[in-house]
């Protein structure tokens, strides 16, 4: 018996604790104690310790014996069952460690099966990472009906799940995949739901929960039994033909159940009456009992004389991940790729600060044991750290990255994370601090008076981020750079000031180049008091580095440059004459160019957008013509959604008439185009840097869609990369890249695949790549494009 839960959906996860999970966990204690026979599973820690916190010792110790005697297992033990789409590696694997590390320090317990039955698809990363962590066997469920369907009909259906690089299986792990279309009693026990409905005795008459085939459940008694033990074996004998082995599980549970102790005695009851039956009749060829998921495993594994964890005899391997899944008809699930991407951004930003004060925190650490600082709040920033880590863990829950829970329950996530990326920059800036002084005993820290701010904040969880205003003087502001890699970076970095000349000074108090940008506070208007400053950086790996900025008087310092500013035909009059910068206007729809020390690039004069690249090391053209496409959605009862994409039909143009604005704003370290259309504010920035900022074109797009309905947005870049057989390589959680190819046999939305991180085409000579700060959707339906 299992029970599957959602830390948030419908509900956020504090109601459904409160409502549902806690009486399911206050109960299943007490029912597994009136019988040894009797056996129950659970997986999502974030619940589970939740519920620990809250008991006593008494039932600590209670379900302790359980697990003991192998009545309750704990499969997976991730604080969540994660996504395997949007999630990013160090996320998935962060989860499972703060889950597992929980389940080991508290019960001492290690999980040996992987189960996830409600993913929208399965990556080959999440495999890999079980398999690492010592897992022996896995299963899961939502996969494309036909992929089922094929893998049935060759009874391959359990197999060996190989990564596509391992050429000698040490990365084989024994893969366990349902057959049917849900999880839920009615499509586990044999291919008739109509018939399997009839075994789900929560269903009996006078429940208010009935079987749709309008064929309910009955009890079993001793006159009955012979016959309804005959019917629910006829499924069983079914569904074990698909399979190679005579062990055959049958998952008893779905959503929420168990919730109270009259469904235990129901289900519980009433199977033991069949079990009883079958194996009191060998002539029927079959034995019944009640197990978990590796209970399971080590009998199928005992049965064909098998080592835990190594291919039984006669079973495939098989590499690949499991994405675009469907799970009827055309109904692909690719629309969550894209849901709610602000969110889906926010958790890298979590991921990329919380990893940063892992590591400054650990550097510190060392640093307060070797100087006996004892005002350093090493227990406090700890916590700050795992509650952190529990908050991303949350979100890559299945329903939370994929943008696919209520909108409520969307904003608990929001505020959860930003309180997290709160704490996490709260360790940064203080542990940053720390580092620097010289006398590390003086060291006091007060929640909320840091000696420096973060480069970024943010008002809310669903607010753009905005940088701090450094209100500048003739005496030098501190900037510290924290780099938290292993190698150093030069990078661009950028500031917001409150004055036009600056001066800034780098680690060695040697004045550096820097350029004064506008600050728009609309699309031709910027900001007389606040400005952006850049300049080049270089940070050693694993340092904190003090840079110096100082107001000046204009002309003052030779080495701070103010950009020039052109808007490109536009739609109505600007004031050009405003100090400090130089703007103008341009009447013309010729292509013009801009360049940095690595690329030169081409943009359209009519539409703003970019045409091409070119590397100036070796003068490769790289056509990178881009549009802007919309989508509409099906006018039938299902339309495009947060799970499903159900287009309309082929993209349209998104832009029908010129951009309302082209800005070109030039300067000797950035340059930027600004295309501003009625629905995206297209942004194209380079980077005159020595370091890879510099070899790269930075896209920002702004989608405001608000207003519309029924409309999805799409950027697509054509390129001249001869690729006839339209095939590409997106990423699989930032871990792996995986093989694509476009199939005119499968629909549009069949041929989008999950874009983590990022993406590429290419042919004999050449390679052209779209990274993302944040998961999206990915497809190449023509070829080149």
């Amino acid at each position: 018996h299992l029970n599957f839960f959602f830390p948030g959906w419908i509900k956020t996860f504090d109601d459904y604790y409160r409502s549902q999970v806690k009486s399911i966990l206050d109960s299943f204690v007490i029912k597994l104690e009136q019988n040894p026979n009797y056996k129950f599973m659970f997986t999502e820690i974030s619940y589970f310790s939740l519920w620990w916190s809250e008991t006593d010792k008494g039932i600590q110790d209670r379900v302790k014996r359980l697990i003991a005697n192998g009545q309750f297992e704990i499969s997976t033990g991730g604080w969540v069952m994660t996504d395997e789409a949007n999630a990013h590696y160090y996320a998935m694997l962060d989860q499972l460690i703060e889950g597992n590390q929980w389940l080991n320090n508290t019960l001492g317990y290690v999980p040996q099966s992987g189960w996830a039955v409600d993913p929208f698809g399965y990556s080959s990363t999440m495999a890999y990472l079980l398999k690492r962590s010592h897992f022996k066997s896995m299963l899961i469920q939502r996969v494309h009906y036909s992929i089922k369907k094929h893998l049935a009909r060759e009874r391959n259906l359990e197999y060996m799940w190989r990564q596509q690089w391992d050429s000698k299986g040490n990365t084989d792990i024994f893969t366990h995949m349902m057959p049917f279309y849900s999880y839920d009693i009615p499509h586990t026990c044999g291919p008739e739901p109509a018939v399997c409905c009839q075994f789900d005795f929560r269903r009996l008459p006078g429940s208010p929960f009935r079987c749709p085939w309008n064929i309910n459940p009955v009890a079993i008694t001793n006159e009955n039994v012979a016959q309804r033990a005959a019917i629910i074996l006829d499924q069983w004998k079914k569904k074990a033909t698909l399979y190679k082995t005579n062990v055959l599980l049958v998952p008893l549970g779905d959503d929420f159940r168990y919730m109270q102790m009259e469904e235990f005695d129901l289900q519980f009851g009433n199977y033991e009456k069949i079990f009883k039956y079958i194996n009191e009749h060998p002539d029927l060829g079959a034995q019944g009992q009640f197990g978990t998921l590796s209970d399971y495993f080590n009998t199928l594994y005992k049965d064909s004389a098998t080592i835990p964890g190594q291919k039984p005899p006669n079973l495939l391997s098989l590499s690949g991940d499991f994405f675009s899944y469907a799970d009827r008809d055309d109904h692909y699930w690719s629309g969550y790729f894209t849901s709610r991407p602000l969110q889906k951004n926010l958790d890298r930003v979590l991921e990329h600060n919380l990893r940063s004060a892992e590591i400054i925190f650990s550097l510190t650490q060392v640093q307060a044991r070797k100087h006996a600082a004892a005002n350093f709040p090493s227990r406090d920033f700890m916590q700050k750290l795992v509650d952190a880590r529990r908050a991303l863990g949350l979100f890559q829950h299945h329903d939370a990255i994929t943008g696919t829970a209520k909108d409520f329950v969307m904003v608990d996530y929001g505020q959860r994370l930003l309180r997290a990326l709160h704490n996490v920059k709260t360790i940064i800036s203080a542990c940053s601090t720390f580092l620097l002084m010289k006398t590390k005993t003086d060291f006091t820290f007060t929640e909320g008076n840091l000696l420096f701010k973060m480069d970024q904040e943010r008002s809310s969880h669903d607010s753009l981020p905005t940088r701090p205003i450094l209100e500048l003087s003739s005496e030098p502001k501190s900037v510290l750079l924290y780099n938290s890699l292993g190698q150093t970076r030069t990078e661009v970095v950028q500031l917001w000031t409150s004055w036009p000349f600056v001066e800034v000074r780098d680690q060695n108090d040697q004045t550096i180049h820097s350029q004064i940008d506008p600050f728009w506070t609309e699309p031709g208007v910027f900001s007389s008091n606040i400005y952006k400053v850049s300049f080049v950086a270089v940070v050693p790996g694993l340092s904190v580095r003090r840079f110096t900025i100082k107001k000046v008087e204009n002309g003052q310092d030779r080495k701070n440059h103010l950009v020039s500013v052109k808007f490109l035909n536009p739609d109505k009059n600007y004031d050009l004459k405003r100090e400090p910068f130089t703007m103008e206007v341009a009447n013309s729809e010729a292509d013009f160019k801009l360049e940095t020390k690595f690329l030169e690039c081409t943009f359209s004069g009519s539409t703003g957008l970019l045409k091409s690249v070119k590397t100036l090391s070796n003068g490769e053209l790289y056509k990178s013509e881009m549009e802007f496409i919309q989508y509409g959605t099906k006018m039938a009862n299902e339309k495009s959604g947060a799970y499903l994409f159900l287009p309309d039909g082929e993209a349209k143009p998104l832009l029908l008439s010129k951009p309302s604005l082209i800005k070109i704003v030039q300067g000797p370290i950035t340059s930027e185009v600004h295309v501003l259309t009625p629905y995206v504010h297209h942004i194209v920035k380079l980077f005159n840097s020595p370091g890879l900022d510099g070899a790269s074109v930075d896209l920002i797009n702004t989608v405001d869609i608000r207003n519309t309905q029924n409309k999805e947005v799409g950027m697509r870049i054509h390129t001249n990369i001869e690729n006839p057989e339209n095939i590409f390589y997106s990423d699989l959680n930032g871990f792996q890249m995986q093989r694509r190819k476009y199939y005119e046999k499968l629909t549009l939305q069949g041929n989008v695949y999950p874009m983590p991180t990022m993406a590429y085409v290419q042919d004999e000579f050449r390679r052209f790549s779209v990274l993302s700060s944040q998961a999206s959707g990915v497809a190449n339906l023509i070829p080149s494009k």
